[in-house]
């Protein structure tokens, strides 16, 4: 039979493999959804109402965004006045998540995926730039989710 010493080595093993299963519950794959919707309204916002009123719209209080090389753009009235400034009024954006992923007490989560920017000058001129976004969410009181990262 077994001794003492291969049962605790088995029980061991038993919690290691047991501890690094994925925690999958009801209320973590809700709150995977319910980011999900966020997302598809945060980008459906900025295409109707655009980027100023969305980024706005979908930010937390405290929330910071990351622009430029090193530039930091903190909190909601922030973020507002960077972008109210004239170049983006005639931008568009476009995103969409590959990848969504939500704390286990369901309070935080993160996305990321592809994004396109399409800008267009005084002359009319189109340019685009695509790239990878990163966003971290939050759960607010009232349920609904905010970022403060992107």
């Amino acid at each position: 039979m077994f001794s003492t010493r291969s049962t605790l080595i088995i029980l061991l093993f038993s919690l290691f493999f047991w501890g690094c299963n994925p925690v999958t519950s009801p209320a973590k794959e809700r709150a995977i959804a319910e980011i999900a919707g966020t997302e598809k309204a945060f980008a459906g916002m900025a295409a109707g109402k655009g980027i100023e009123a969305a980024f706005y719209f979908f930010a937390d209080s405290m929330a910071v965004i990351k622009r430029g090389n090193d530039s930091l753009i903190r909190g909601r009235e922030g973020i507002r006045n960077f972008y109210s400034a004239p170049v983006y009024k005639t931008a568009r954006v476009t995103w969409s998540p590959d990848f969504i992923e939500v704390s286990i007490n369901g309070d935080l989560g993160y996305t990321y995926g592809k994004y396109e920017w399409i800008s267009t000058d005084s002359s009319g001129k189109q340019t685009s730039s695509r790239g990878i976004f990163h966003t971290v969410w939050k759960k607010q009181s009232d349920g609904s989710w905010k970022y403060v990262w992107d």
